[in-house]
């Protein structure tokens, strides 16, 4: 079996759950010749990206996938980029509120997923979920873990994505998705990491 590392973020900005924590915990253990290792993470600059990095080296993951909210999309989103940019509106539950700073000094400007990210959209939106590739992971703490991930794993055997959902629909906002719709899309998301790209 394969293993793939996959994370949740834990509430933030006075929300009692996060859905991305929440479909992660109920996902299945096994899918399509994966075991999933399932990690719930801080939402705070530098310290996320430190979680999984420290999970990851105990573990050595095939494939690390971070799941985070997105409010406002409508559709499950894949990332396709990110960047090498901190810049919050709120501040993180550390209390930290960054404003246009590097995330690695003297990095590279952005890094590309190095799963399949449009292969993964176009598979959910095959199941019948909103679904469409996303080129901005913003720059708030999603970013931060992407980007890291992307520059620490570069040229290893190890592939990053990572995957922003809606709010589901027990949080009372719009636009919003079910949690069955959202552990639907994250399950087909995994099923399709190993698509032929070519095609």
């Amino acid at each position: 079996m394969k293993r793939l590392l996959i994370t949740g973020f834990e509430p933030f900005d006075k929300e009692v759950i996060n859905p991305s924590w929440e479909a992660v915990k109920l996902l299945p253990d096994e899918i399509n010749g994966y075991t999933l290792d399932k990690l719930l993470l801080p939402v705070v600059f530098g310290k996320a990206a430190e979680t999984v990095t420290e999970a990851a080296g105990k573990l050595s993951p095939d494939v690390i996938l971070c799941i985070g909210q997105a409010g406002g999309r409508r559709a499950i989103t894949p990332e396709l980029v990110g960047i090498n940019l901190r810049h919050a509106s709120i501040p993180d539950n550390a209390g930290y509120m960054p404003k246009d700073e590097p995330i690695i000094q003297g990095g590279e400007s952005a890094h590309f997923s190095t799963l399949p990210a449009r292969r993964m959209a176009e598979a959910i939106k095959a199941s019948g979920i909103p679904s469409e590739v996303s080129y901005s992971a913003g720059a708030y703490v999603c970013n931060d873990v992407l980007y890291t991930l992307l520059s620490r794993f570069k040229g290893t055997d190890t592939r990053v994505g990572f995957i922003h959902i809606p709010y589901s629909s027990e949080q009372n906002k719009e636009p919003c998705m079910t949690m069955e719709n959202i552990i639907k899309g994250l399950t087909v998301a995994v099923e399709s990491i190993d698509c032929d790209l070519t095609k």
